[in-house]
């Protein structure tokens, strides 16, 4: 019975034995440490991993600034009427496209009549002057008329001379020709033209409405010359050049990007110590107005840099990584310090044991989703 019980006992330590010597499996999805994920070659295939190395490019640094869409004053035209008088027609609205040249209202009134009226008599009364002065002239040289009647006439013309250049200019002031103008076509009426090609940014009047000489009408744009104005700061000045070329996009189609260049620095600080720069789009889009909010990208260095795919960063608790090889199937989460970004391309600072390493271009987001998975089932 004794050695029976030591038999047993035996067999029940080789068993104990065994049982301490058994290792539990270790699973694809299982960490070999907090930043590094193993992958079984299964899923390897199914995650998409691509492989590349870290680039070494010429990167520029990007200065953002902002700015309006603006009009030099020169191709800003306010229409008004040297002589005042009542809007009788318009067709003009915002936004309308007009050409130069072209009629865009007419005005009435009767102190038009007058001005013609006025420049008519005087025309007629100049041809008679005119010809009583050479006729004094003539009776003058034979002493059969007095000098003073002779200077008589010759003020007499003088004066309506004057009158009628001046009403001459009046009329073409208010665009008559008075070339033309004879007493069958006297008109109560003028037109207005327009003085150039482009839009119209502002109407200001309505029909009937009477208008003094200082009133503005319309509000015309010349869009050929349209200029982006950007806000520098002091701090950053000596950064730009004229000819310098940039990108412009809106907060609301940013990735619309307007090729412009530099024109003009201005050389006065504001009182938020910052200067005007004017900037010249190289192609003028219609949908870019007078007065919207405009961003810019200006490239102000280029310094050879270490770059990888903007794939291969990814964000986790506030940090930017990138995952190195370590071998076939173990991938190793290591931070990096992003800086600028260019054509899907982003700086980034590593340390220099890293450098010559294979890392992952593509399938970056689904080891680090790997990585958080197995973080939570332990």
């Amino acid at each position: 019975m004794k050695k029976y019980f030591q038999i047993i006992l035996l067999t029940a330590g080789i068993y104990a034995c065994g049982s301490k010597e058994k290792k539990e499996p270790v699973t694809s999805n299982q960490n070999n440490a907090l930043n590094a994920v193993i992958l079984t070659n299964a899923q390897l295939k199914n995650t998409g991993i691509v492989l590349g190395k870290i680039q070494s490019k010429n990167m520029a640094s990007i200065l953002r600034v902002s700015g309006i869409i603006d009009v030099p004053p020169q191709n800003m035209v306010s229409v008004s009427v040297p002589l005042g008088g009542f809007l009788k027609y318009t067709k003009l609205l915002p936004g309308m496209h007009i050409t130069k040249g072209e009629a865009i209202a007419t005005m009435e009134d009767q102190q038009y009549i007058q001005l013609q009226q006025d420049y008519l008599t005087a025309a007629a009364n100049l041809k008679f002057a005119e010809l009583e002065y050479q006729r004094q002239k003539d009776l003058n040289t034979s002493k059969a008329s007095s000098d003073k009647s002779l200077e008589q006439a010759e003020a007499a013309y003088l004066t309506l001379k004057i009158s009628t250049k001046s009403y001459s200019e009046k009329l073409k002031l208010i665009g008559i020709n008075p070339a033309t103008l004879n007493e069958k076509n006297l008109s109560r009426t003028v037109e207005i033209h327009s003085p150039i090609d482009g839009y119209v940014s502002h109407v200001n009047v309505n029909i009937g409405k009477f208008v003094n000489p200082s009133d503005v009408l319309f509000e015309l744009v010349n869009p050929d010359d349209i200029h982006l104005n950007l806000t520098v700061y002091e701090k950053d000045l000596n950064k730009l050049f004229i000819n310098q070329p940039l990108v412009a996009y809106n907060n609301h189609q940013p990735d619309v990007k307007y090729p412009c260049e530099i024109i003009l620095i201005g050389k006065d600080l504001s009182p938020e110590r910052s200067v005007e720069v004017h900037c010249h789009f190289e192609k003028y889009d219609k949908t870019l107005i007078p007065g919207m909010y405009m961003n810019a990208d200006i490239e102000v260095n280029i310094n050879r840099a270490n770059v990888v795919p903007d794939e291969s960063i990814v964000r986790f608790e506030n940090k930017h990584y990138i995952f190195k090889a370590k071998n076939k199937n173990t991938f190793e989460m290591i931070e990096v310090k992003t800086g600028n970004n260019e054509n899907g391309l982003t700086e980034i600072e590593i340390d220099e044991a890293h450098k010559n390493s294979d890392i992952v271009v593509q399938g970056a987001y689904n080891l680090l989703m790997q990585l958080k998975n197995s973080d939570e089932e332990e």
